[in-house]
């Protein structure tokens, strides 16, 4: 008999623990007073590691009745569908009618079975949305998706945003304003709240609406729902900036020391948090012999060169290079 392996034990264990809200009390064995008790595969037995002996079974399995030792033979046997997500208006719950007119063998369909799928699915895309408020949120949702797609933000970033925007709809806060305007806020706000380094500006460049406008919103439902954002640190723009200078690791620690250094004497106050990063990553490239353009660097980092060369100027001065 092949027996499992540690690992898949290890896995089988944890599943059983999540699973079975009626857990097992007994500590040790009652025989040799072990500590090493082992939970079986099935999860209906719990033995002794050391003499071997049964402490409990029959015990209830509340998983499924199959085994799975990775995740693509998990979802190849899972018989459920797509867990519920805040970033679809009705939450993923909704029927899936495909485009392609073909049945479950692949085969083409038949020209009125084909007249009948065109039908559902335009009846499946009119009942999807039963009043303003939902298309509202259906609007904004997939706007809040298309510029988290255009600004390579995480998953779970999305669902922040979601949500933010779900309670500024709740609150009544979309009244008197457009509905891209508090979308682009709400992503903007669950870029900060996750500390995930995007600037108002880089958010601004692919929404429809002007960043003035984006500030404002932002301003008003931060105030609204109470969210408290703390200020932008400047350390966290550093690795994507650097990345995208393609410089190397020692100029990102030392623009990371500027950093601390001058904000201790509180030179950042007040200023903005992409070029104060910016500048520090200047001057860290020109300590490191790995020069860049003041234009190259406030290019990527999306402010103006004498922006760069004003906190430049401060920060050598503040560290002692001057």
């Amino acid at each position: 008999m092949i027996r499992p392996t540690r690992e898949r034990e290890q896995s089988a264990t944890s599943a059983t623990k999540e699973t079975d809200s009626t857990q097992s009390t007994v500590k040790q064995c009652p025989e040799c007073e072990s500590e090493s008790l082992v939970t079986s595969d099935g999860g209906s037995e719990i033995s002794c590691e050391r003499c071997g002996l049964i402490v409990e079974e029959s015990r209830i399995d509340r998983g499924p009745e199959w085994r799975a030792f990775n995740a693509a033979e998990r979802d190849s046997k899972s018989r459920v569908g797509a867990p519920t997500t805040q970033t679809m208006h009705d939450k993923g719950l909704t029927t899936a009618i495909d485009w392609k007119d073909k049945d479950a063998y692949g085969r083409s369909l038949s020209s009125e079975k084909r007249s009948q799928m065109h039908r559902l699915r335009k009846w499946q895309e009119r009942i999807r949305t039963k009043d303003a408020g939902e298309r509202n949120l259906q609007f904004a949702l997939s706007e809040i998706d298309r510029m988290s797609s255009a600004l390579g933000i995480p998953r779970s970033v999305r669902e922040v945003a979601c949500m933010l925007y779900r309670r500024a709809l709740q609150e009544d806060l979309i009244r008197g304003r457009s509905i891209e305007g508090v979308a682009t806020s709400a992503l903007y706000a669950a870029c900060r709240i996750e500390g995930i380094p995007r600037s108002l500006e880089e958010v601004a460049a692919v929404s429809r609406v002007d960043r003035k406008e984006i500030g404002r919103t932002y301003r008003y439902v931060a105030q609204e729902l109470g969210l408290g954002m703390e200020p932008v640190d400047p350390k966290k723009y550093v690795p994507r900036f650097c990345s995208e200078l393609e410089l190397s690791e020692e100029v990102q620690a030392k623009a990371n020391e500027i950093i601390d250094v001058t904000a201790e004497k509180g030179l950042l106050s007040g200023k903005s948090p992409t070029g104060y990063a910016a500048a520090a990553i200047y001057a860290a490239s020109l300590l490191c012999n790995e020069k860049k353009t003041q234009r190259e660097v406030a290019n990527v980092a999306q402010v103006t060169e004498v922006t760069i060369r004003n906190r430049y100027q401060e920060q050598i001065e503040a560290v002692g290079l001057y």
